[in-house]
């Protein structure tokens, strides 16, 4: 298992603050999804925990080692980690690009074992793109390749999970998909944290809201709790519906205020 945890962290991109002063701690078995504006510094707060930015002010550790000084190898095997608006360049076969999810457990010039493989193939499945196996990964739709990349991260086998906007460019049926798998990857132990823009989604699958503002952590909690009338108007500028469906919440922007 996995625990992540960020102290007084900061990040600095240029002369641009990202992040200020963010405190928190990320257990496992939980799917933690981090919100806010555009530029609010969520992609920044996750790449720094993934030691893909350094800190200017504070520390993140992973399983109460300081991320600075692990090397990408051993951070790869225990996070796996899903970019946002990922470009492919090479013609791999959809089984090859998934594969590449095994790298850091495979020791230089070794090839997959049978175990690998099986892993490869069930990442594949549980992403829903099985029977997409011997097709070109840059011949897909956005949708396809987006759920391709998702099977990669799953193919790491980590005991973490981070994905960065992984609903991006997928229809409303595979966004479902999306979610209830990365809620099931949090009942069964990991510890995941996702990215998302769409506030109803967030909602209804999330365990905890972190939402960000001008780089701060504004709140912090059970999904309606951080996802108040008063929090959506001070941080988006919008007036929201909030509601339920089915024993779940629904939250719905109306206008601007």
């Amino acid at each position: 298992m996995v625990t992540i945890r960020a102290e007084e962290m900061g990040v600095r991109l240029g002369r641009h603050t990202a992040v200020r002063g963010v405190t928190l701690d990320m257990p496992p078995g939980q799917l933690v999804g981090i919100i806010g504006p555009n530029g609010a510094g969520k992609s920044s707060l996750i790449r720094a925990m993934l030691g893909l930015v350094p800190v200017s002010t504070g520390s993140v550790s992973l399983n109460g080692r300081n991320v600075a000084v692990l090397s990408r190898r051993a951070i790869a095997q225990h996070i796996a980690y899903l970019p946002q608006g990922q470009t492919l360049h090479w013609p791999l076969a959809v089984e090859r690009l998934v594969a590449l999810g095994r790298l850091p457990h495979l020791g230089p010039l070794s090839r997959l074992t049978p175990a690998d493989e099986a892993l490869v193939d069930a990442a594949l499945a549980r992403a829903d793109v099985l029977h997409l196996k011997g097709r070109i990964a840059t011949e897909l739709s956005g949708g396809e390749r987006a759920r391709v990349l998702l099977a990669r991260a799953l193919a790491v086998g980590a005991p973490a999970l981070i994905a960065d906007e992984p609903l991006a460019a997928l229809d409303p049926g595979h966004q479902i998909d999306v979610m209830e798998l990365l809620s099931a990857e949090a009942r069964s132990g990991a510890l995941v944290a996702t990215v998302l823009h769409d506030l109803g989604m967030a909602a209804r699958y999330c365990d905890r809201l972190i939402l960000m503002d001008r780089g701060e952590a504004v709140a912090d909690g059970a999904p309606l709790d951080v996802l108040t009338r008063a929090n959506l108007a001070r941080v988006y500028g919008v007036d929201a519906w909030i509601g339920e469906e089915a024993g779940r919440p629904v939250i719905l922007p109306l206008s601007r205020v």
